[in-house]
Protein backbone atom coordinates (compact mmCIF):
# COMPACT_ATOMS: atom_id res chain seq x y z
CA UNK A 1 0.00 0.00 0.00
CA UNK A 2 1.34 3.42 -0.98
CA UNK A 3 1.68 6.08 1.75
CA UNK A 4 -1.17 8.58 2.02
CA UNK A 5 0.05 11.97 0.80
CA UNK A 6 -0.55 15.26 2.64
CA UNK A 7 -1.08 18.31 0.41
CA UNK A 8 -1.44 21.85 1.78
CA UNK A 9 -3.40 23.95 -0.69
CA UNK A 10 -2.50 27.49 -1.70
CA UNK A 11 -5.73 29.07 -2.98
CA UNK A 12 -4.44 32.09 -4.88
CA UNK A 13 -6.04 35.46 -5.63
CA UNK A 14 -4.22 38.67 -6.59
CA UNK A 15 -0.88 37.04 -5.83
CA UNK A 16 -1.79 36.12 -2.26
CA UNK A 17 -2.94 32.97 -0.51
CA UNK A 18 -6.60 33.31 0.50
CA UNK A 19 -9.14 31.07 2.18
CA UNK A 20 -12.91 31.15 2.37
CA UNK A 21 -15.97 29.15 3.34
CA UNK A 22 -18.10 27.39 0.68
CA UNK A 23 -15.89 29.07 -1.98
CA UNK A 24 -16.81 32.60 -0.79
CA UNK A 25 -16.04 35.03 2.08
CA UNK A 26 -12.38 35.00 1.11
CA UNK A 27 -9.79 36.39 3.51
CA UNK A 28 -6.05 36.91 3.16
CA UNK A 29 -4.03 34.05 4.60
CA UNK A 30 -0.36 34.29 3.59
CA UNK A 31 2.40 35.14 1.16
CA UNK A 32 2.60 32.17 -1.24
CA UNK A 33 6.38 31.75 -1.22
CA UNK A 34 6.63 32.02 2.56
CA UNK A 35 3.77 29.57 2.99
CA UNK A 36 5.20 27.13 0.46
CA UNK A 37 8.61 27.15 2.14
CA UNK A 38 7.07 26.61 5.56
CA UNK A 39 5.01 23.67 4.35
CA UNK A 40 7.94 22.15 2.50
CA UNK A 41 10.20 22.30 5.55
CA UNK A 42 7.29 21.10 7.70
CA UNK A 43 6.98 17.80 5.88
CA UNK A 44 4.36 18.37 3.18
CA UNK A 45 4.55 15.74 0.43
CA UNK A 46 3.15 18.02 -2.27
CA UNK A 47 1.59 21.44 -2.72
CA UNK A 48 -1.48 22.53 -4.66
CA UNK A 49 -1.40 26.00 -6.22
CA UNK A 50 -4.93 26.92 -7.30
CA UNK A 51 -5.60 30.27 -8.95
CA UNK A 52 -9.25 30.37 -7.93
CA UNK A 53 -10.38 33.34 -10.05
CA UNK A 54 -8.44 32.71 -13.27
CA UNK A 55 -11.26 30.89 -15.06
CA UNK A 56 -13.96 33.37 -14.03
CA UNK A 57 -11.75 36.29 -15.08
CA UNK A 58 -10.94 34.59 -18.38
CA UNK A 59 -7.19 34.68 -17.88
CA UNK A 60 -4.31 32.28 -17.49
CA UNK A 61 -2.83 31.18 -14.17
CA UNK A 62 -0.37 33.61 -12.55
CA UNK A 63 2.67 31.74 -13.84
CA UNK A 64 5.07 34.35 -12.48
CA UNK A 65 3.91 33.66 -8.92
CA UNK A 66 3.92 29.93 -9.59
CA UNK A 67 7.55 30.15 -10.75
CA UNK A 68 8.56 31.84 -7.52
CA UNK A 69 6.82 29.15 -5.47
CA UNK A 70 8.27 26.19 -7.35
CA UNK A 71 11.77 27.71 -7.25
CA UNK A 72 11.56 27.91 -3.47
CA UNK A 73 10.55 24.29 -2.76
CA UNK A 74 11.76 20.81 -3.63
CA UNK A 75 8.42 18.97 -3.54
CA UNK A 76 5.90 18.48 -6.37
CA UNK A 77 3.48 21.32 -7.07
CA UNK A 78 0.18 20.83 -8.91
CA UNK A 79 -1.22 24.01 -10.45
CA UNK A 80 -4.84 24.70 -11.35
CA UNK A 81 -7.00 27.60 -12.44
CA UNK A 82 -7.30 28.87 -16.00
CA UNK A 83 -5.67 25.76 -17.52
CA UNK A 84 -7.53 25.35 -20.81
CA UNK A 85 -4.99 24.70 -23.57
CA UNK A 86 -1.90 22.63 -24.30
CA UNK A 87 0.27 25.79 -24.26
CA UNK A 88 -1.11 26.55 -20.77
CA UNK A 89 0.05 23.14 -19.59
CA UNK A 90 3.43 23.57 -21.27
CA UNK A 91 3.85 26.95 -19.56
CA UNK A 92 2.84 25.47 -16.20
CA UNK A 93 5.47 22.74 -16.50
CA UNK A 94 8.09 25.26 -17.63
CA UNK A 95 7.17 27.29 -14.54
CA UNK A 96 8.15 24.35 -12.37
CA UNK A 97 4.82 22.59 -11.80
CA UNK A 98 4.91 18.80 -11.72
CA UNK A 99 1.28 18.47 -12.81
CA UNK A 100 -1.77 20.49 -13.73
CA UNK A 101 -5.31 20.41 -12.40
CA UNK A 102 -8.01 20.92 -15.03
CA UNK A 103 -11.61 21.67 -14.06
CA UNK A 104 -13.99 23.75 -16.19
CA UNK A 105 -12.07 23.06 -19.40
CA UNK A 106 -12.30 19.30 -18.75
CA UNK A 107 -16.06 19.54 -18.44
CA UNK A 108 -16.44 21.70 -21.54
CA UNK A 109 -14.04 19.72 -23.73
CA UNK A 110 -13.08 16.17 -22.69
CA UNK A 111 -11.06 15.86 -25.90
CA UNK A 112 -8.74 18.53 -24.50
CA UNK A 113 -7.98 16.19 -21.59
CA UNK A 114 -7.31 13.32 -23.98
CA UNK A 115 -4.91 15.51 -25.95
CA UNK A 116 -3.22 16.65 -22.74
CA UNK A 117 -2.73 13.06 -21.57
CA UNK A 118 -1.31 12.09 -24.95
CA UNK A 119 1.06 15.06 -24.99
CA UNK A 120 2.22 15.15 -21.37
CA UNK A 121 1.31 11.79 -19.80
CA UNK A 122 -1.45 10.79 -17.40
CA UNK A 123 0.61 11.43 -14.26
CA UNK A 124 0.71 15.14 -15.09
CA UNK A 125 -3.04 15.49 -15.54
CA UNK A 126 -5.36 15.81 -12.54
CA UNK A 127 -9.08 16.48 -12.94
CA UNK A 128 -10.54 18.86 -10.36
CA UNK A 129 -14.27 18.47 -9.82
CA UNK A 130 -16.13 21.09 -7.78
CA UNK A 131 -19.24 19.48 -6.37
CA UNK A 132 -22.40 20.41 -4.49
CA UNK A 133 -25.30 18.35 -3.19
CA UNK A 134 -28.17 17.60 -5.57
CA UNK A 135 -30.60 14.92 -4.31
CA UNK A 136 -32.05 14.47 -7.80
CA UNK A 137 -28.87 12.92 -9.22
CA UNK A 138 -27.78 9.26 -8.86
CA UNK A 139 -24.79 10.08 -6.63
CA UNK A 140 -26.60 13.10 -5.13
CA UNK A 141 -23.58 15.17 -6.11
CA UNK A 142 -23.53 17.67 -9.00
CA UNK A 143 -20.58 19.06 -10.96
CA UNK A 144 -20.05 22.82 -10.79
CA UNK A 145 -17.74 24.82 -13.05
CA UNK A 146 -16.41 28.40 -13.28
CA UNK A 147 -14.80 28.31 -9.86
CA UNK A 148 -17.77 26.49 -8.34
CA UNK A 149 -20.21 29.19 -9.43
CA UNK A 150 -22.14 27.45 -12.22
CA UNK A 151 -24.23 24.28 -11.88
CA UNK A 152 -24.04 21.85 -14.80
CA UNK A 153 -26.71 19.25 -14.00
CA UNK A 154 -24.00 16.59 -14.41
CA UNK A 155 -23.61 13.78 -11.88
CA UNK A 156 -20.18 14.07 -10.26
CA UNK A 157 -19.39 10.35 -10.07
CA UNK A 158 -20.50 9.78 -13.66
CA UNK A 159 -18.27 12.65 -14.74
CA UNK A 160 -15.33 11.17 -12.80
CA UNK A 161 -15.81 7.89 -14.67
CA UNK A 162 -15.79 9.77 -17.96
CA UNK A 163 -12.58 11.51 -16.96
CA UNK A 164 -10.97 8.16 -16.19
CA UNK A 165 -11.71 7.18 -19.77
CA UNK A 166 -9.73 10.18 -21.03
CA UNK A 167 -6.61 8.77 -19.36
CA UNK A 168 -6.30 11.39 -16.60
CA UNK A 169 -4.19 10.21 -13.69
CA UNK A 170 -5.87 11.62 -10.58
CA UNK A 171 -9.19 13.08 -9.45
CA UNK A 172 -9.53 16.04 -7.07
CA UNK A 173 -13.16 16.42 -5.96
CA UNK A 174 -13.94 19.39 -3.70
CA UNK A 175 -17.26 19.68 -1.90
CA UNK A 176 -18.72 23.20 -1.83
CA UNK A 177 -20.92 22.22 1.10
CA UNK A 178 -17.90 21.13 3.13
CA UNK A 179 -15.28 23.65 1.94
CA UNK A 180 -13.86 25.71 4.77
CA UNK A 181 -16.48 24.42 7.18
CA UNK A 182 -14.22 22.32 9.36
CA UNK A 183 -16.99 19.75 9.48
CA UNK A 184 -15.16 17.00 7.62
CA UNK A 185 -14.61 15.81 4.08
CA UNK A 186 -17.41 14.50 1.86
CA UNK A 187 -16.59 10.85 2.48
CA UNK A 188 -19.45 9.56 0.34
CA UNK A 189 -18.15 11.51 -2.65
CA UNK A 190 -14.49 10.54 -2.33
CA UNK A 191 -15.25 6.87 -1.69
CA UNK A 192 -17.66 6.64 -4.63
CA UNK A 193 -15.16 8.18 -7.04
CA UNK A 194 -12.29 6.02 -5.75
CA UNK A 195 -14.36 2.85 -6.01
CA UNK A 196 -15.90 3.54 -9.40
CA UNK A 197 -12.80 4.88 -11.16
CA UNK A 198 -9.96 3.01 -9.49
CA UNK A 199 -7.91 6.22 -9.77
CA UNK A 200 -6.06 7.95 -6.94
CA UNK A 201 -8.45 10.46 -5.34
CA UNK A 202 -7.42 13.59 -3.45
CA UNK A 203 -9.87 14.39 -0.63
CA UNK A 204 -10.53 18.14 -0.48
CA UNK A 205 -12.83 20.47 1.40
CA UNK A 206 -13.79 20.41 5.05
CA UNK A 207 -10.91 19.15 7.21
CA UNK A 208 -11.27 20.46 10.75
CA UNK A 209 -10.00 17.72 13.06
CA UNK A 210 -7.30 15.06 12.96
CA UNK A 211 -10.06 12.46 12.84
CA UNK A 212 -11.30 13.97 9.58
CA UNK A 213 -7.98 13.17 7.91
CA UNK A 214 -8.16 9.60 9.18
CA UNK A 215 -11.73 9.20 7.97
CA UNK A 216 -10.83 10.48 4.50
CA UNK A 217 -7.96 7.99 4.19
CA UNK A 218 -10.01 5.04 5.43
CA UNK A 219 -13.76 5.51 4.92
CA UNK A 220 -13.23 7.93 2.02
CA UNK A 221 -10.57 5.74 0.37
CA UNK A 222 -8.51 8.81 -0.55
CA UNK A 223 -4.87 8.37 -1.51
CA UNK A 224 -4.06 12.02 -0.77
CA UNK A 225 -5.47 14.50 1.72
CA UNK A 226 -5.62 18.18 0.78
CA UNK A 227 -6.32 20.91 3.31
CA UNK A 228 -5.97 24.67 3.60
CA UNK A 229 -7.56 26.43 6.58
CA UNK A 230 -6.29 24.06 9.29
CA UNK A 231 -2.74 24.54 8.00
CA UNK A 232 -2.87 28.25 7.11
CA UNK A 233 -4.31 29.29 10.47
CA UNK A 234 -2.23 26.97 12.63
CA UNK A 235 -4.87 24.52 13.82
CA UNK A 236 -2.51 21.66 12.96
CA UNK A 237 0.88 21.21 11.35
CA UNK A 238 1.54 18.71 8.59
CA UNK A 239 3.71 16.80 11.07
CA UNK A 240 0.84 16.53 13.55
CA UNK A 241 -1.47 15.16 10.87
CA UNK A 242 1.08 12.60 9.74
CA UNK A 243 1.89 11.48 13.27
CA UNK A 244 -1.80 11.08 14.06
CA UNK A 245 -2.42 9.04 10.92
CA UNK A 246 0.59 6.85 11.64
CA UNK A 247 -0.64 6.27 15.19
CA UNK A 248 -3.93 5.03 13.72
CA UNK A 249 -2.22 2.62 11.34
CA UNK A 250 -2.29 4.73 8.16
CA UNK A 251 0.94 4.60 6.19
CA UNK A 252 2.49 8.04 5.66
CA UNK A 253 5.89 9.49 4.80
CA UNK A 254 7.33 10.59 8.15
Amino acid sequence: MEPVIIIPCLDMMNGRVVKGVHFVELIDAADPVEAACAYCSGGADELAFLDITATVEGRRTTFDVLSRVTAAVDIPVTVGGGIRSLPDIEQALKSGASAVSISSAAYRDPDFVRSAVKEFGSSRICIAIDVDVNPALPSKREVYIAGGRTATGKDAVEFAREMKDTGAGRILPTSKACDGSGGGYDLVLTAAIAEQTGLPVIASGGAGTLEHFYEAATVGKASALLAASVFHFGTFTVKQVKEYLASRGVKVRL
